[in-house]
């Protein structure tokens, strides 16, 4: 979402776009979204291939652009994965910010939150 002079307020993801907006300008909102959606001049859509690859994307328009309403992104945390080791007869699972080079395990993710590792390991 772009502002008058183009600059970025908001990036965001969304499985069902016209939903998603469409609950940006009806019914109530909060005062942060209405600040939002009053400043709001152009929606530009970018199309990905995978939920992986929309969730990568978001991340790294948000630590480039810094839209001043995505505070939740904004910090230097990445997405969490779940770690699956080899290293073992059984294998362990950790949960992980970033990935690293691992030659006894595998990675499973990006999730959205650690809640959705936990849940997807289950």
């Amino acid at each position: 979402m772009l502002d008058e002079q183009g600059e970025t307020l908001y990036v965001g993801k969304a499985r069902r776009l016209k939903a998603r907006l469409a609950s940006y300008f009806r019914g109530t909102l909060n005062t942060k979204t209405q600040a939002l959606v009053s400043r709001i001049a152009d929606i530009q859509v970018t199309v990905t291939n995978s939920e992986t690859e929309a969730l990568l994307l978001e991340q790294t328009l948000i630590k480039e652009q810094r839209p001043p309403y995505n505070i939740l992104l904004r910090d230097d945390k990445s997405y969490p994965f779940v770690f699956v080791t080899d290293r073992h007869p059984y294998p362990a699972l950790e949960y992980k910010r970033a990935r690293t080079r691992h030659g006894d395990g595998r990675y499973l993710g990006p999730y959205p939150a650690v809640a959705r590792c936990v849940k997807a390991s289950r």
